[in-house]
């Protein structure tokens, strides 16, 4: 037996060519700026199941390898598209039927009544099947403060699909780094059945620009040198707040920029009566930026202006913060 294995060989080149998935992973660097650890650790994820196929071709294969991951990282940080990207590598070599994502949270898979929750949980299990199951913001299907909730029945269901399923579904969980942990620690049978943690740090002020320019290009919009300043101290000041959720938030900031600049150069256009340029129209000025309360009231979380600040505003007879543009 030890000959014949010796006498036998794969091309490990050849099955990297021949499945596709260096387009896959070409794609990844192309679209997510930054990232670098959770890039790294998706191609030694792709290198390990192209060497156990490999293995499987010269029966040295054990057994199917365990798939199931955690993504971990703040809001913003790119943890679904890596998902899609991960359920695109899975297909190509083979470990799921189809390339296929289904992304849930808790509202999906826990009932509010006796009797509810099971099916609703075997009913997205039997969609997913053959592809990856996505659980966002997994650590609320754990609340063990409420006797009569029942998302510990959601788990125990998806621990038995986890473990009983392996060979057809790949299950991914994902959320806070901290909040992970307790989640982990309160169902080890969980954390037994995850093969590979991946972390997604929090992007750098200069990636976050990055970002921004690469959403304003894909939407037609660029910003001026100005703006582009301006948006470089929003960034600055908006991390340092609460709630920031990285990419999330920079298209926020993004959408009401544009919608500053709609009513700038509508104005404008209104009171002059004159045409309006291609350029006009894609370009956002600083002023479309330093219109931001990020930059009149630091301290104030920009994303969700509290109820303290929108009083503030009402009884100095200023519309609402939550009702500006």
């Amino acid at each position: 037996m030890a000959a014949a294995v010796c006498a036998s060989s794969v091309d490990l080149a050849g099955l990297y060519r021949d499945s596709g998935i260096a387009e896959v992973l070409d794609d990844l660097d192309r679209d997510l700026v930054g990232l670098v650890p959770v890039k790294t650790r998706i191609r030694e994820i792709a290198a390990l199941l192209i060497v156990e196929r490999a293995r499987r071709q010269l029966g040295l294969a054990s057994g199917a390898p365990t798939l199931h991951m955690c993504f971990s990282g703040n809001p913003g940080t790119g943890k679904t598209t890596v998902a899609l990207r991960m359920a695109e590598v899975l297909h190509r070599l083979g470990y799921i039927r189809r390339n296929h994502l289904v992304t849930v949270t808790r509202d999906d898979l826990v009932g509010q009544y006796i009797g509810h929750t099971a099916p609703k949980t075997r009913d997205v299990l039997k969609r997913a099947m053959g592809g990856v199951l996505f659980v966002d913001e997994a650590y609320y299907l754990y609340r063990p403060e409420n006797e009569r909730d029942y998302g510990q029945e959601a788990i125990e269901i998806l621990l038995q699909t986890m473990e009983n399923q392996r060979d057809d579904l790949v299950v991914i969980l994902a959320g806070y780094a901290a909040r992970m942990d307790i989640f982990f620690q309160s169902n080890p049978g969980l954390r037994s059945r995850i093969a590979h943690h991946i972390e997604f740090p929090d992007y750098e002020a200069s990636e976050l620009i990055a970002i921004a320019e690469r959403m304003l290009e894909t939407m037609h919009y660029r910003f001026d040198d100005a703006a582009r300043d301006a948006f470089a101290e929003y960034i600055a000041r908006r991390k340092a707040q609460p709630n920031f959720a990285n990419a999330r938030s920079v298209r926020n900031a993004l959408d009401r920029a544009r919608l500053r600049q709609a009513r700038r150069v509508f104005a404008a256009s209104l009171a002059s009566g004159a045409p309006v340029s291609s350029e006009i129209l894609m370009e956002l000025a600083a002023d479309d930026i330093r219109a931001s309360r990020v930059f009149a009231a630091q301290g104030e979380d920009a994303d969700e202006p509290s109820h303290a600040a929108a009083q503030r505003a009402a009884h100095a007879g200023a519309p609402p913060l939550g009702h500006r543009i």
